[in-house]
């Protein structure tokens, strides 16, 4: 009982801790020349991605939620990037950090990310066609010519809304679920006691 109790109470505590860095890290966000300025590059999925490991696929859930629910108090996409986020966030997560629960392997964890990052990238096409763009383009009055037009800077390929997320903001989600995998890969075992103590 006293043992259930330590480790929910540490798993509380790791995921709150988690949550606050993952936060910061989406802040800390830059820009990348191979897509448009208003998509930008962050290292927040770490933390969620490592508490799944360490925890289960929840914990890293929570973590997603937590980072996002802190961020709506300076959004400015009245929650519908953070609510973006949180699902492609989600998406990269669970399926690592289930089908690394099951058999916790190095194969297994490196399997986990591969799918996941999959599922990140083929959300991604979607959450922004259905989603994120009808809101710019609908809600918040971007002209679709002024969004394009940031696509065709990059490349003239990007000529059309549904070329401009599939042919570089999909790449984009699925460059960064592979380096957030990597990183994940160099860093979990030596974080992972830090987590567990």
């Amino acid at each position: 009982m006293n043992s259930n109790k330590t480790i929910t109470t540490r798993m509380i505590a790791s995921v709150a801790v988690c949550g606050a860095v993952s936060f910061v890290l989406m802040m800390l966000d830059f820009p990348l020349p191979i897509v448009p300025s208003f998509v930008k590059f962050d290292f927040s999925e770490l933390p969620a991605l490592i508490c799944a490991f360490a925890f289960g696929p929840i914990a890293g859930v929570l973590v997603e939620l937590i980072k996002n629910l802190l961020h709506l108090f300076m959004t400015s996409t009245a929650g519908v990037g953070e609510l973006s986020n949180f699902i492609l966030g989600c998406c990269l997560t669970l399926p690592a950090g289930i089908i690394y629960k099951r058999n916790k392997t190095r194969r297994t964890a490196l399997l986990g990310m591969l799918v996941g990052t999959l599922c990140f990238g083929v959300v991604s096409l979607f959450s922004n066609y259905f989603i994120v763009f009808p809101f710019y383009i609908n809600a918040m009055g971007f002209p679709l010519d002024a969004i394009i037009k940031m696509g065709t800077d990059i490349s003239p390929i990007f000529d059309s809304e549904f070329k401009l997320i599939a042919l570089s903001i999909v790449p984009f989600n699925f460059l960064k679920g592979l380096v957030i995998s990597l990183l994940t890969f160099l860093l979990y075992k030596r974080l992972r006691p830090i987590l567990k103590k």
